[in-house]
């Protein structure tokens, strides 16, 4: 830090300069009169560029001791320079705030916080229902003021962020929340520094991390509205940087044994500083997504969550690019501008993508809300019929095999049949090509976009426990749930689309995950049970496990998900109204026209994905083997919705699939999850894919597009390329797995 004798020095000597440029704003008046650079000038006062632009937009006011020498450079200048107009009559540092653009905002009363239901990380437990004011106070400071005329808000003041992110999303509407749902912390020239959402920079005066967390929920304003009425406001986040874990006395990176434990020992110094402060960590600990907080006043939480990237909280399995990670290099603002993208898009990071995507479910659908007794008027909590309210009993047929109902029922290494586990999967499916296949020579790989997302929408599950049906019961195509039968007489080639057939042995079966065909009584979800009688056959279950109460549960969910994807598409210049080449051409100019919107694509599926998956988490070696696990405690542990989302999405390729065997027999040589490849006689998806005479897609086939549920060009190889992995991998090989480019 320099000393005041060494700033005034540095000072004295560009008083000597002579006038040159003049300008709009005082500051920026005298410095340009005086004919130096802002680069100049920040090298003399030993700060940033940046840091001046932000003093001379009004956007942060300096410290000492650059305060003062600051104002002697200015006090100089203005009797080398005076002007015959006075500026404006505003505080120094103080900014013209600019009014919030609206954002969607449910501006409901709020009721009850609903509980949170993923264990990881958990929340502080639910306070006690009542209603939420219907607007919040500004947030105040005893801080001492930073300059001579005291600003008269307490909110730390914005500045622009290093460069200008594109098309910056405003801000939302609730003004709780002005500065966003999250902020990246970061030290520069050693000062602390919180970089928001649309290029907002906020100083940050927290000389500890128990200060931290008071700022953040004192002064900052950070945090979002909830998604639904009867929901909570998400809890602010930071995510911060090596630089500000050294500030505030943490490490830059775990130990091995702290990676392994996952989170800081107890007796580390920074959680000793907490607990000193009266602040309380989850049964997680300070580990890479750490909530801290203290017990809910009523409806008011006082809860922050940590972020730390250098823990390894962002994977580069879900958050980034694995082939070429980014997320170690980004500049802090734009590591704003994409978790905060996403915290808009989406919801504010709660951990992985795959626990921010179940924890979306409840958010869209929470499970309690506040009832005011007419009488007494005070609130108790009330259940919601359209949510998940409850855990319920499950079911052996579909729990995985470490499941504790299934301890002393199997040996530990017993492969349970069909007949006794529900085995709805994503199709992992390749067959040798024909001759003909061979003549081709190309193939040609397409991929659904968002599958997973596109089928759970208007998908009906089960929101209660299960019922047990005997007795030979009649399949119910209205009930969810899992069906005991037999579908091995189901043969495709008897099937006729369109009042055209189909050769069923080049098509994989629907009722399996590798496309083989049923050879007797297997358990089912509903999807493919109805499926089976949509083609055409008798079914005739023997016994079925299903829910009574239902509801499209995932409609919302989805909604969300596909409006953020198809608008970070859009960000990306994909949009709805394009097709066919058009649309190929958007798809191969956009990998690199915004590295961190593609990101936060690939955040976006994988928060689809993820969640579905973990609606039946499995045992990660957190427990012994048939041990109960922290996941069986939620709501939101249900095997059998998951379930029906993959029957779904497998049933819903298998018809399409079908319909394009008909339409131009076109039979695929291999399905892998949602990637289906086509010999084809060129190498883009517009040489194989069936036209109608117009030049439309036939109906019901794979149509290009961005929208969840169309595809896209996943990858192109020749056939010699196929049969060479063929021979080298013994006939063992899904080329759909392995043909992306």
């Amino acid at each position: 830090m320099p000393t005041e004798e060494e700033l005034f020095a540095a000072v004295d000597a560009l008083l000597a300069g002579d006038p040159d440029l003049p300008g709009p704003a005082e500051r920026a008046r005298l410095r340009e009169a005086a004919g130096i650079t802002q680069a100049r000038l920040a090298q003399v006062l030993q700060t940033t560029t940046q840091t001046v632009k932000n003093w001379e937009a009004g956007r942060s006011r300096p410290r000492p001791p650059r305060r003062q020498a600051y104002q002697r450079l200015l006090e100089g200048w203005a009797q080398q320079f005076p002007t015959t107009t006075a500026p404006a009559a505003t505080a120094p540092g103080e900014p013209t705030p600019a009014p919030p653009a609206p954002a969607p905002a449910d501006e409901t009363p709020p009721t009850h916080p609903a509980p949170q239901p993923a264990p990881e990380p958990e929340p502080e437990p639910a306070p006690a229902p009542e209603p939420a004011p219907e607007s919040a106070p500004a947030p105040t400071s005893d801080a001492p003021p930073r300059s001579r005329t005291p600003h008269p808000e307490k909110a730390p003041r914005p500045r622009k962020a290093h460069r200008p992110a594109p098309r910056p999303t405003p801000p939302p509407a609730d003004q709780r929340f002005e500065n966003g749902p999250l902020a990246v912390i970061d030290v520069e020239d050693g000062h602390v520094l919180a970089y928001c959402v649309g290029g907002l920079v906020l100083d940050v005066p927290a000389k500890s991390l128990p200060a931290l967390i008071d700022w953040t929920l004192t002064e900052a304003r950070l945090g979002q509205p909830r998604l639904h009425r009867n929901g909570r406001d998400g809890d602010p986040l930071l995510v911060l940087t090596p630089a500000a874990l050294e500030r505030y006395g943490l490490p830059t990176a775990l130990s091995d044994e702290e990676r392994r434990a996952g989170r800081l020992p107890d007796g580390h110094k920074a959680v000793r500083q907490l607990t000193r402060a009266d602040w309380k960590l989850t049964r997680r600990g300070l580990g890479p997504w750490a909530r801290i907080y203290r017990p809910a006043e009523g409806a008011k939480r006082h809860c922050v969550q940590l972020c730390i990237p250098a823990w390894n909280a962002l994977d580069a399995r879900e958050w980034d690019d694995r082939n070429a990670p980014r997320l170690p290099s980004m500049h802090p603002a734009d590591l704003a501008r994409y978790l905060g993208a996403y915290a808009q898009r989406v919801m504010t990071p709660r951990g992985t993508a795959a626990v921010t995507g179940l924890e979306l479910m409840t958010a869209l659908h929470p499970p309690t809300r506040a009832e005011k007794d007419p009488v007494t008027g005070a609130f108790t909590r009330a259940l919601n019929e359209d949510a998940l309210t409850a855990v319920h009993d499950v079911v052996e047929c579909e729990v995985p095999d470490e499941h504790p109902l299934l301890k002393g029922r199997f040996a530990r290494h017993h492969l349970r049949t069909p007949a006794e586990m529900l085995m709805e999967e994503p199709y992992d499916w390749c067959r040798p090509l024909t001759d003909d296949e061979c003549m081709r020579q190309y193939l040609v790989a397409i991929d659904v976009n968002m599958s997973f997302a596109a089928a759970a929408n208007g998908l009906t599950v089960g929101l209660n426990g299960p019922t047990h049906l005997t007795g030979d019961p009649p399949f119910d195509p209205s009930l969810p749930g899992s069906w005991l039968v037999d579908l091995s007489h189901v043969d495709l080639s008897r099937v006729r689309v369109d009042g055209r057939p189909v050769d069923g042995g080049r098509l994989p079966s629907p009722f399996t995950p590798k496309g083989e065909h049923p050879t007797g009584p297997a358990w089912y979800a509903t999807p493919t049970v109805a499926y089976a009688v949509e083609l055409g056959f008798e079914v005739a279950p023997v016994e079925a496990y299903v829910r009574t109460r239902t509801g499209r549960y995932l409609d919302a969910w989805y909604k969300r998900l596909r409006d953020a994807y198809v608008t970070t598409m859009a960000d990306l210049g994909v949009t709805t109204g394009l097709g066919g080449a058009e649309f190929l051409d958007a798809m191969a100019r956009s990998r690199q026209s915004d590295p961190v919107m593609a990101l936060l694509v690939g955040a976006i599926k994988a928060t689809a994905k993820g969640g579905i998956g973990k609606l039946r988490q499995r045992n990660r070696g957190q427990v012994p083997y048939h041990e109960p696990w922290p996941a069986l405690e939620r709501e939101t542990w249900r095997p059998d919705i998951r379930a029906a989302v993959l029957a779904n999405q497998r049933i819903g390729l298998h018809r399409k699939l079908m319909k394009t065997a008909a339409a131009a027999d076109l039979y695929p040589v291999a399905v892998g999850t949602d990637a289906v490849v086509y010999p084809s006689p060129g190498p883009t998806p517009l040489d194989v894919l069936p036209r109608t005479p117009e030049g439309k897609p036939v109906p019901g086939t794979f149509r290009l597009g961005v929208s969840p549920g169309m595809v896209k060009h996943q990858g192109t190889r020749t056939v010699l390329w196929a049969e060479e992995q063929f021979e080298e991998q013994g006939g063992v090989f899904n080329i759909a797995n392995h043909i992306k480019m």
